[in-house]
């Protein structure tokens, strides 16, 4: 006689099935979609590339928190942990190289040629370390590095990764087991939800700090598509769904990160 399969997500009950985890993760997944399709037509500087880098970058990052959604139903939380140290790799690379080009960039030196050869496939990009030096001493970043460093929680995201992916204590491998009970998974889920955002809010803001046209909406365009005149100012109008993450997770989380990127931006961000 055989018995239905039992899937991982009804084994652990509705609590684990229904955690706002899941929620949070569509909610970053259709925020890098959308962000991927809108930026494609604003012209990559200083490199050879015809789309906009930050395209391909932005729906990579989307795979990978699809990843994470998956692996997380699956209830294998030590292996979504390797992931999150992907996604956080991620926002730094992206970060690194849209700050470097603009550095370097100018018509004196018309491509960055790290970066272009890093695209070519003919160079690799620094260490991760080296990445994020560079990043935490630029004085683009310089307001928005010493509100990141007002605790060490992004230190702490980094090293408590890093035990996920090296197995450095036992139950970061007894985690990863969905055939054992353990009566803490809700914790562990309730711990990755705040480490997630608080890696997407980093990225957020690094990501509009340094480009805010990314922030722009579709109404400029779509008025001179229709050879209508824009109403003045509407270059610097929001996109609703891009106002709509910033009021729901940047602000109720990160004000002071909030108020600099308003105090900053040309972006009608309110």
């Amino acid at each position: 006689m055989s018995f239905p399969e039992i899937k991982p997500e009804d084994k652990f009950g509705s609590e684990y099935h229904e955690h706002r985890i899941f929620e949070d993760i569509q909610v970053y997944v259709d925020f890098y979609d959308s962000l991927s399709f809108s930026v494609m037509h604003w012209m990559s500087s200083g490199t050879r590339s015809i789309v906009n880098i930050n395209t391909y970058a932005y729906s990579s990052i989307k795979g990978t928190l699809e990843s994470i959604f998956d692996i997380l139903k699956k209830g294998r939380i030590n292996d979504a942990y390797a992931l999150l140290r992907k996604y956080f790799d991620s926002t730094i690379i992206n970060t690194y190289c849209n700050l470097y080009i603009e550095d370097h960039h100018s018509l004196e030196n018309f491509i960055v040629e790290k970066i272009d050869n890093w695209i070519r496939g003919t160079e690799k990009l620094p260490s991760y370390r080296e990445m994020s030096k560079y990043i935490k001493e630029s004085q683009t970043y310089c307001k928005i590095n010493k509100l990141l460093a007002r605790d060490d929680r992004y230190q702490q995201i980094r090293r408590k990764c890093n035990d996920h992916m090296h197995y450095n204590f036992y139950h970061n491998l007894l985690i990863n087991d969905n055939e054992i009970h353990r009566p803490n998974r809700i914790e562990y889920l309730d711990a990755f939800t705040f480490e997630l955002k608080a890696l997407f809010i980093q990225h957020f803001i690094y990501m509009f700090y340094l480009n805010g046209h990314y922030m722009m909406s579709s109404d400029h365009r779509d008025y001179l598509d229709l050879d209508i005149t824009p109403p003045n100012d509407s270059q610097y109008w929001v996109s609703p769904p891009i106002q709509k993450v910033f009021d729901n997770l940047v602000k109720p989380s990160r004000m002071d990160l909030a108020i600099e990127l308003m105090d900053t931006t040309t972006m009608h961000l309110k």
